[in-house]
């Protein structure tokens, strides 16, 4: 039991008795006997009663001569700052002073506007087995459990990258990607957990308190899956390759060629498509997923939703385009038009434009990049970066211009359609209110309300629309500042790097350096 004091009146004096702690308690606090004599206005010398607080086993002091009214058990309501919890510290009435009644306590927690969490037992321990000078927990609010937002699991990898592999010899093994999700029929693809709302709580004054807002999520089934009935479940139809396309998960299958040429004519394909030999100048290749191909791409054209493979690399001939929406893979780049929104790969890059959503990597024995311009949004990797005989090579990481124009572009609309929405909104609700209250429309009034919610629908869905692509181009743009370059060989003299929209040219060799913007210029510094 912790060490208490109590307050004696007798005669024409004010004294205090102090009582020692037992069983290991805690001796009374000068702090809380100062806090009751000031609060009940009793005169006392702090030296003396310093000294009788310190003796060990307790005892009596005179505070002054004047006598004080006896003073009734009582207590000290503390509140925690969040209002999730109350506390009391009572003290011990004076010799022959009343003693506080639970019902008394329990209506002066009432009146303090305590109603939540109330701790009877705790409560009634204390009455049943005063001890004083000690914090008791009477009220505990319930916090609000956070619920979590409805999510997607997906049962196979969606961000696959081409990651070539170095051989021992030290050529780059361009085969063995492993970047296709190969599946069968039946076979799960997504499964939906739904979004968990939480559940409220209340403070000790009984003020709800609500969790924060989740956000619901649904599976878009795209071509050759299933949907279960309670939409939780996502499976493969055919036998085929997984992507996401356009934000919905879709199956395809793969058909094969000996050679793209004369005897093929070009091709247009939903699924993937395989090339065991070439593809011919003049010729071209549309897939909705992958193109492979395991021959040489010469002046030909290539378009793919997901990735392109070209174990054996492409020479455009000033001619060719490789445009996919996946990633890049090739063993060579020469003379060609190359773009990805993924990451590019190559073991060399040699007089081309090539442009990638993430990152551009040109690694293997040779790993250089000689003219023409190179772009990605995240960074730029090779071993060599121009060339000893002056080549015009172009360098250029970070977001792309055109982000920024089109981000001017959705802050504009979005804020027209929203003003709109605003202007309409009134006239919208008035007419509800009229029709709830069961009022009639004349023909007139009856189109011009069906106009205003037909272009309430509309303007809506394109705010919506514009707010995810503003938000995602925002999103483009901070992680832009972070896009660098890094050299692990030679970067030659006239060779250009532009990062964001700061740049410089190369007057010396660079070797071994990485290149980022700091202090808004560019500079070089250690891998």
């Amino acid at each position: 039991m912790n060490g208490y004091f109590q307050l004696v009146t007798e005669g024409y004096e004010t004294g205090i008795r102090i009582f020692a702690p037992t069983d290991g308690g805690d001796p009374v606090s000068y702090d809380d006997v100062k806090e009751y004599l000031d609060e009940r206005s009793v005169s006392f010398a702090p030296a003396v009663l310093n000294d009788a607080i310190s003796e060990p086993d307790g005892g009596y002091v005179t505070l002054n001569e004047s006598m004080s009214y006896p003073e009734r058990e009582s207590y000290r309501l503390t509140i925690s700052r969040d209002r999730m919890e109350a506390s009391v510290f009572f003290y011990a009435p004076s010799e022959g002073a009343e003693l506080m009644t639970p019902k008394e306590f329990i209506e002066d927690l009432a009146y303090r506007n305590i109603v939540f969490g109330i701790d009877s037992d705790a409560i009634m321990q204390f009455f049943g087995n005063r001890e004083y000078c000690k914090e008791i927990i009477v009220a505990k609010g319930r916090k609000a459990r956070e619920g979590c937002d409805a999510k997607i699991e997906l049962m196979f990898k969606a961000d696959l990258h081409a990651t070539p592999t170095m051989r021992e010899d030290g050529s780059v093994d361009y085969f063995n990607l492993n970047i296709i999700n190969n599946v069968k029929k039946g076979d799960k693809l997504a499964i939906l957990i739904p979004e968990d709302p939480g559940d409220p709580g209340q403070n000790i004054y009984g003020e709800v308190l609500r969790p924060h807002p989740v956000k619901t999520t649904k599976i878009k089934p795209g071509k050759n899956t299933v949907l279960s009935e309670d939409e939780l479940e996502l499976t493969a139809d055919i036998d085929g390759h997984v992507t996401i396309k356009e934000g919905k998960v879709t199956v395809s299958n793969v058909i094969s060629f000996e050679n793209v040429d004369v005897s093929t004519g070009n091709i247009n394909y939903d699924g993937s498509v395989e090339v065991k030999g070439n593809v011919a100048t003049g010729f071209s290749i549309k897939a909705g997923a992958n193109i492979v191909v395991k021959g040489v791409v010469e002046g030909a054209n290539l378009r793919a939703g997901a990735d392109i493979i070209l174990e054996k690399g492409v020479n455009g001939m000033a001619k060719g385009e490789i445009i996919a929406g996946g990633n890049i893979v090739a063993k060579f780049i020469e003379n060609a038009r190359v773009s990805a929104k993924g990451s590019v790969t190559s073991e060399c890059i040699m007089h081309s434009n090539v442009a990638a959503g993430t990152e551009i990597n040109v690694s293997g024995k040779r790993g250089f990049i000689a003219g023409g311009k190179c772009t990605a949004t995240d960074k730029i990797k090779a071993k060599i970066l121009g060339s000893d005989m002056g080549a015009n090579t172009i360098i250029e990481v970070g977001a792309d211009p055109r982000i920024k124009i089109r981000l001017k572009e959705l802050q504009k609309a979005v804020s027209e359609s929203s003003k709109k929405l605003d202007n309409i909104k009134p006239t919208i609700e008035s007419v509800t209110k009229r029709l709830r209250m069961g009022q009639k429309l004349s023909p007139e009034q009856t189109r011009q309300a069906q106009q205003l919610m037909t272009m309430n629908k509309v303007l809506t869905s394109q705010l919506e629309k514009n707010t995810t692509e503003m938000q995602e181009l925002q999103q483009k743009l901070a992680d832009s500042k972070e896009a660098y370059v890094v050299v692990e060989d030679t970067a030659y003299p006239g060779t250009t790097v532009q990062i964001g929209d700061q740049m410089t040219t190369l007057k010396t060799e660079a070797q071994y350096c990485r290149f980022e913007l700091r202090d808004g210029h560019v500079k070089t510094g250690p891998i």
